[in-house]
């Protein structure tokens, strides 16, 4: 399992978002550019464990999360997510519940 993972609900059906492309991406300061590190597909679970790949060292900074949403919400095409990881020994899952007009995210477990 990666450093980062997550999954996605539709929350207006029920049920694991599944087919959800996800990129993740990073950079030290904000003033330095995004850098694409991991992406991937949402499985039949809605899940994505192995966002950043193996051998790819995690660094602290900043990570984005961008879901390509537009499959299963006409008013949220994509949803970006950005966090601060400071503890590179730690593990970050961050869910996003999704419905056609509204969204939430949080740091699960």
């Amino acid at each position: 399992m990666s450093l980062v993972t997550t999954h996605v609900l539709n929350t207006t059906v029920g049920e694991p978002a599944e087919g959800v492309v996800v990129i993740l991406e990073f950079r030290e300061t904000a003033t330095q550019p995004w850098v694409r590190v991991g992406e991937g597909r949402t499985d039949a679970n809605g899940r994505l464990q192995n966002l950043l790949p193996q051998g790819n060292a995690a660094k602290p900074g900043l990570y984005c999360l961008r879901f390509d949403t537009a499959p299963l919400s006409p008013f949220f095409p994509e949803v970006v997510v950005q966090f601060v990881i400071s503890d590179v020994h730690r593990h970050y899952h961050i869910p996003l519940l999704l419905s056609r007009f509204g969204y939430s995210t949080y740091r699960g477990s």
